[in-house]
């Protein structure tokens, strides 16, 4: 194998010098290989699920189908006895992690050099595959696309591509999997530059996007491919309508925030839980097992209900008592440790809020707001809007499941709306990669606004106009300066002792020993409310360390010094 390495990489590089062909362009060969790997990842995952179904449960339909066609005990053991086995499975995959890696693709990508653990995440999708087939409430995409992006940093590092490439060939094997899972090639791109990358420059953008339509034109060509939602058409949606699906976005912000509130508090209680990890999986099993026993809708992922409530009309009583049967089976899920998405939870909410806000709003004017499932569609964007932080990739996304111009509208005002709303909540974002980047940007813009006021430390050598020679001479012989701030009984700033000054002192027996007979306006001070920029630029124009800096002009009290390695430093986390 290595020797098939090393010769197609001596054939990749006579071929660049042949053909003169430039890293972008190679790079766009090896997005494609991604994308192809991304796609056929992702199809294996969705056969195993299938396989897994059919040898134990004895059915390979939807998970729903299963579950309403088990007796009342299997629904409760199945999902109870699949989170025990996937929780052995993380015990498994935890002992084999190295000390500082992380199967993680997003920090792989972000944080990391691009090299996913092998063992490390095999275990971890083998307990997702588990925690879905025996009916967790849990979405399959998250593990589709860690494995789509752990093909991508196999091929880059077979490879032996440097580290930046190799980031971006995995980001581009992370969109060709969530594009496989959803059949969304733009927001599958868009996905990952928005969230992960947190950038939409074309350089790291392009050839996200060809890997992207590369993993969905492979997914369509592979046997037994549909789409996972069917999307009725979209009516054209008049001017009226809109503040509708404005006050629909304020809900579903509102919604997202709930919903990572929820998770965050039951991931809480399942870790204040004495029993270790394959047991808090299995309480969290059991729980959705005893829930499914009256409502079978809370097993998998939810594709089916979604697509059932988007096709025909549901009572509002039927679509709450779901809506909290699904909510609490999730969070029992996600909250004991299994592994899987909460991206197809988030459009399942979004879904069953929209209908619930639509079946309110048609019944009190019936002749002037569309169908319920008008309101479901844009309630899908909306919430994962919020709940992603990330309103470009959701609108998108919505887009090309409906492929219907008159959609857009209402999906702009929903779900910006709804990213705001949820943003002012200040829940963060589903995702903890969005989590770190947005505290990455407060934290720069408090920087930003900083003056020199807030970078001051204490003058150590100050000195009053009657202070003696000798005493002058310890404190430059205690601290390695070569000033003495100077300052009246005030505290006001008069000037500095400069030490050659005082070496020069014996040449001049008629001098007075005093302080004030050696002063020196060679340094002009800083003012405290002058910004950073402008303090860099004095202090790289002195020779020194350090500069005092006094309150201002007409109050010009010594508040303190400010150093040069302190600005610089505030600098280096400006653009960290």
């Amino acid at each position: 194998m290595k020797r098939l390495v090393v010769v197609l990489l001596a054939v990749r590089a006579r071929l660049q010098r042949v053909f003169r062909i430039s890293e972008w362009q190679i790079l766009l060969l090896w997005s494609i290989v991604a994308g192809v790997l991304g796609a056929l990842a992702t199809e294996l995952f969705r056969l195993a699920l299938h396989a897994v179904d059919v040898a134990v449960l004895g059915s390979g339909g939807g998970l729903v189908e299963i579950a309403r066609s088990l007796p009342v005990w299997a629904r409760v053991l199945s999902p109870t006895v699949g989170g025990l086995i996937a929780g052995l499975l993380l015990v498994w995959a935890r002992r084999t992690a190295a000390q500082k890696a992380t199967s993680d693709y997003m920090e792989a990508i972000v944080l990391g050099d691009g090299r996913i653990p092998v063992v490390q995440t095999l275990a971890r999708s083998a307990s997702s595959l588990v925690s879905i087939a025996s009916g967790g409430s849990i979405g399959r995409e998250g593990s589709m696309v860690q494995l789509a992006a752990l093909c991508a940093s196999l091929l880059g590092r077979c490879f032996r591509f440097p580290v930046a490439r190799l980031r971006l060939i995995v980001a581009c094997g992370a969109a060709s999997g969530l594009t496989a899972a959803y059949n969304a090639p733009i927001a599958g791109a868009f996905f990952v530059a928005e969230i992960v990358l947190g950038s939409i420059a074309m350089e790291s953008v392009g050839p996200i996007m060809v890997a992207a339509v590369v993993g969905n034109i492979v997914m369509r060509w592979l046997p037994g491919y549909q789409p996972v939602y069917e999307m009725p058409v979209f009516p054209e949606i008049h001017g009226v309508e809109v503040p509708l699906f404005v006050l629909l976005g304020v809900l579903a912000g509102g919604g997202a925030a709930l919903m990572l509130r929820g998770l965050a508090a039951s991931r809480a209680a399942f870790a204040r839980l004495p029993v270790a990890l394959p047991w808090r999986l299995a309480i969290g099993g059991l729980i959705v097992g005893c829930i499914s026993v009256w409502v079978p809708e809370v097993w998998g992922n939810g594709y089916s209900v979604v697509n059932a409530v988007l096709h025909s009309p549901w009572p509002w009583t039927a679509l709450v008592a779901l809506l909290v049967a699904k909510a609490a089976a999730t969070m029992a899920t996600t909250g004991s440790g299994a592994v899987g998405g909460v991206f197809t939870p988030a459009l399942f909410f979004g879904c069953l809020l929209g209908a619930l806000f639509g079946t309110g709003a048609h019944a009190l004017w019936p002749g002037q707001t569309s169908e319920p499932f008008v309101y479901a569609i844009v309630g899908m964007a909306a919430l994962l809007a919020g709940a992603a932080q990330a309103p470009i990739m959701a609108i998108l996304m919505v887009f090309e499941m409906t492929l219907s111009y008159q959609v857009m509208l209402p999906l702009m005002a929903g779900s910006v709306v709804a990213y705001f709303v949820a943003r002012s909540a200040r829940v963060g974002s589903m995702y903890e990669i969005t989590v770190r980047r947005q505290a990455q940007f407060e934290e720069r813009e408090r920087l930003r606004a900083q003056h020199v006021r807030d970078l001051l430390e204490p003058a150590q050598t100050v000195v009053g106009p009657e202070t003696g020679v000798e005493e002058m001479r310890r404190m430059f012989l205690e601290y390695p300066v070569k000033y003495l701030y100077l300052v009246d009984a005030a505290g006001h700033y008069l000037g500095v002792v400069p030490l050659k000054s005082l070496n020069a002192a014996d040449l001049n027996p008629q001098q007075p020993d005093i302080a004030l007979s050696f002063v020196s306006q060679d340094i002009e001070p800083l003012h405290a409310d002058i910004d950073l920029e402008q303090a860099l630029e004095r202090l790289l124009q002195h020779r020194g360390e350090r500069l005092p800096v006094i309150e201002s002009l007409k109050n010009p009290v010594l508040l303190g010094v400010v150093s040069k390695s302190a600005v610089l430093a505030t600098y280096v986390r400006l653009s960290a």
